[in-house]
């Protein structure tokens, strides 16, 4: 592949960006994930051109974590490979998260919350991503038995060890949540930003009072799986498709596909033809419409999947349908 130019308009082609709680970082309303399709089982040129068409037209934000793959630790090569081959020269124009918590490696200091597993496991990301400090690090999942404090103060000190520039969590219960926001301000380390599921199909982080907390609190949003990995595009409009996420049953099983499910999913198409957009695309607008919320991060199996999601930036909220789809 020849050698890589970002396109000089990259700022210019539609990109918004929405502050980051409070504090001086500006994220792409669509951020781009590698959980899925960057794996070492993925063709690493295909990788490189979703790359390059996100960073071409304003997403600047890369999210990984140690176990994406597969196999572990192998999208965070990817990455690297790339940082090498294109975007070392953008390195500053690039927001880089990675994360730490769900397991990684064998015996019991490669998973949940040790002070040890996560400085270990972000030495090792830095070395897969071929960079020296990550913008963003998380703690990946909450951890019931590991000390609050122990988890909270591995981030701190990874802040002011240079690894990481700011922290966040990702899928804590709000009075966990409560206890780092207080705990991470008194350290001077603010929390950065709360990475939880939203979507259409499931409101949790609302429900549960997340985002209306980091809302009041100058705390960022950031959802993942927008698309219910797939579930709220045209994807199973008609069935399950033979080469489809659903089919091979990893992390979508045939039976989450219910016949009230598909209802709904079809109810929700029908309102989206109606807008004149796909079902992503009001479905990710819905997303950016809520109060609290800062990006959605996007997978894209290629780059003509990231250019139709990346409509939803200019998409008109999606909101009172709502009631009538959950009643």
């Amino acid at each position: 592949m020849e050698k890589y130019f970002a396109d000089e308009l990259r700022y210019d082609g539609g990109m918004k960006y929405e502050r980051c709680g409070r504090s001086g970082v500006l994220l792409p309303k669509v951020s781009l994930g590698f959980w899925h399709n960057f794996g070492a089982v993925d063709d690493y040129d295909h990788c490189r051109r979703i790359a390059r068409y996100a960073f071409d037209h304003g997403v600047v934000h890369f999210d990984l974590a140690n176990n994406y793959g597969p196999p572990y630790g192998s999208a965070e090569e990817t990455l690297g490979r790339m940082m090498d081959d294109d975007f070392r020269p953008y390195r500053d124009e690039l927001f880089i998260s990675s994360k730490a918590g769900y397991d990684m490696w064998l015996g019991p200091y490669g998973n949940w919350g040790s002070r040890k597993y996560l400085m270990t496991s972000l030495d090792q990301s830095l070395k897969r991503m071929k960079i020296d400090y990550v913008d963003l690090f998380y703690s990946h999942r909450y951890d019931p038995e590991t000390p609050l404090e122990e988890t909270l103060q591995a981030l701190v000190d990874i802040v002011r060890s240079g690894k990481a520039l700011y922290v966040g969590i990702s899928r804590w219960p709000l009075e966990a949540t409560r206890f780092a926001y207080d705990y991470l301000k008194q350290r001077d380390v603010p929390l950065l930003i709360y990475q939880g599921r939203l979507n259409l199909l499931d409101r949790a982080p609302q429900e549960e009072g997340i985002l209306d907390f980091c809302a009041d609190n100058g705390v960022g949003f950031i959802s993942f799986s927008p698309l219910a990995q797939g579930l709220l595009t045209d994807r199973y409009l008609n069935g399950i498709p033979v080469d489809s996420r659903m089919s091979k049953g990893k992390f979508l099983k045939e039976s989450m596909l219910t016949d009230d499910l598909l209802q709904r999913i079809r109810s929700l198409n029908e309102q989206a033809q109606q807008r004149g957009e796909t079902l992503a695309e009001m479905a990710l607008a819905w997303i950016l419409a809520q109060r609290g919320v800062t990006s959605v991060l996007v997978g894209a199996s290629s780059p003509e999947q990231l250019q139709k999601n990346l409509k939803c930036i200019n998409a008109e909220p999606f909101t009172p349908e709502m009631r009538e789809v959950r009643n």
